[in-house]
């Protein structure tokens, strides 16, 4: 009910990153909004607990092992190979009082190969993508040119020539690449969206409208990889002729993100990885047998610092194998040697530690890293709230619409979805698995025309440990507005300031 109040908390949050001398109200509907814009702790759980990361069993129930979830699990519990996202059987409908007029959607990509980085000096089996093809070629769109190019693919090959060995698995992938079983999962993805948005509310357009739909990506190919198939899925045939995805220029991208904020970065260096700040390396130190372990498996030096300073590559190296039901790893001389399932399951325990930790635990800090960080998608999205009113009033008064685009698709990546639910300081964090998802729907009200804003997590409400929100379900849109405003500005005026740039 936190949306129907008139809230009276004002902005204060005055640290070495933003400082925010008086409060500042954001007017909306003949009212003064007032929202809270500092960090509120996360709920205390399994999770973000160092004991249960250290000393527990297992996994918390997440699953790690198939895009499956296995029958005696509901649908909505984590799935790292394959997070819950909004479908028709779970999804939760407004009433009829409301009326759907907005939908963005941030999700990361669904599940890979692991980075090369990531990957050990010797891996002992091959990974094969033989069941799939990427796709690399230009061509001239068809009111440009009656030349037609060749849909060429790209073709792994090892030459009796070439002495040297790659660094990780041989075989047939790119290091990363979405894999068959990450390509299927996506037009999943796609299919389910479009069952909720088209066939249960009527929102999306039967065909593809490049009038009324847009999808993004960023300069990670993944996340093209991953388009080609949500929008397949989404929209059939239609989705596979020529569909543009916008992108962002690398140096600027504001999706992955991917523009420099030293500020930012400098922050997260004095709290996070890499970091000697003893509420961070507690948990580094309290692992250190566990780090003992994997390195005599996996060949990495204990100097290494991709791999010591933080769990992140071993998380991805081993989260990767078991997603597509390959073996552990053994050591290259020595095959006795192997990651047990305890050792796993003991990485995977500590990356859901540390993933709340940087986005959430970690104090006011985590919210002006993420604020500053992705604070020009932030802005972004406020931008395309405020269009979408524009464009519905527009509607009712004959004038002209300032953009007609209804739904806005956006596939990124962990660290893109980390920082939106830094932002809302959702209640519980997690490590965002693959294909994670959070959906903004702007509703208009019938009986007063006013907008509310809902956003989903997994497809459910999220929850915020933000007072001002709590569960943010149907929440006044114009508080969630003022918030992103103080923190960024509108149209992002204040990240130049605040990123020193």
């Amino acid at each position: 009910m936190a949306g129907h109040d008139v809230l009276t908390r004002f902005f204060n949050f005055a640290t070495s990153f933003f400082v925010v001398s008086s409060p500042s109200v954001f007017q909306a509907a003949n009212m003064d909004v007032s929202v809270d814009l500092s960090w509120h702790a996360p709920i205390s759980s399994r999770i973000n607990s160092l004991s249960s990361a250290i000393n527990g069993t297992g996994t918390y129930d997440i699953v790690f092992n198939s895009s499956t979830l296995p029958e005696e699990i509901p649908y909505g519990a984590y799935n790292w190979c394959n997070m819950p996202h909004v479908r028709r059987a779970e999804y939760p409908k407004v009433n009829s009082s409301y009326i759907l007029e907005y939908v963005e959607v941030l999700h990361r990509h669904h599940k890979r190969t692991p980075y090369a980085a990531n990957t050990f000096p010797v891996e002992t089996y091959p990974w094969y993508c033989d069941n799939e093809a990427l796709f690399y070629y230009g061509a001239p769109l068809p009111t440009h040119g009656a030349n037609r190019s060749a849909n060429t693919y790209w073709s792994v090959y090892a030459s009796s020539s070439n002495p040297l060995a790659p660094r990780g698995f041989t075989g047939t992938c790119q290091f990363p690449q979405i894999t068959r079983g990450g390509l299927d999962d996506s037009w999943q993805h796609g299919h389910d969206l479009y069952g909720v948005y088209h066939n249960l509310l009527g929102f999306l357009p039967e065909k593809y409208d490049p009038n009324i739909v847009n999808f993004r990506v960023t300069n990670n190919v993944i996340t093209s990889q991953v388009a080609s198939m949500v929008t397949s899925g989404m929209f059939g045939g239609e989705a596979q002729h020529e569909l543009p995805l916008l992108i962002q220029p690398a140096s600027i991208d504001s999706l992955e993100p991917a523009y420099t904020c030293l500020a930012a970065y400098n922050n997260f260096l004095a709290y996070g990885a890499g970091s000697n700040d003893s509420s961070w390396t507690s948990h580094l130190k309290a692992a250190s047998g566990l780090y003992t372990m994997l390195d005599t498996v996996s060949g990495i030096p204990p100097t290494d610092p991709g791999f010591h300073a933080s769990f992140d590559h071993y998380f991805d190296n081993l989260s990767a194998r078991l997603c597509h039901a390959k073996p552990l790893p053994c050591n290259a001389s020595n095959p006795s040697l192997c990651v047990t399932q305890a050792m796993a399951d003991a990485v995977f325990r500590l990356g859901q530690y540390e993933y709340s930790y940087l986005y959430r635990d970690a104090g006011p800090r985590t919210l002006e890293y993420s604020a500053g960080s992705y604070g020009i998608w932030v802005a972004e999205l406020a931008q395309n709230l405020r269009d979408a009113m524009q464009t519905t009033n527009a509607a009712g008064t004959g004038a002209s619409p300032s953009s007609g685009i209804r739904y806005r698709h956006n596939i990124a990546h962990d660290g893109s979805v980390s920082r939106i639910l830094s932002v809302l300081q959702i209640e519980k964090m997690v490590w965002p698995g693959m294909g994670s998802e959070v959906v903004f729907e702007l509703y208009k009200r019938k009986f007063d025309q006013q907008y509310y804003i809902r956003v989903l997590w997994g497809g459910q409400v999220l929850r915020s440990s933000n007072p001002t929100f709590g569960a943010l379900d149907m929440l006044r849109v114009d508080i969630l507005l003022a918030y992103f405003d103080g923190l960024v500005g509108q149209r992002a005026k204040k990240i130049p300031g605040l990123c020193s740039l």
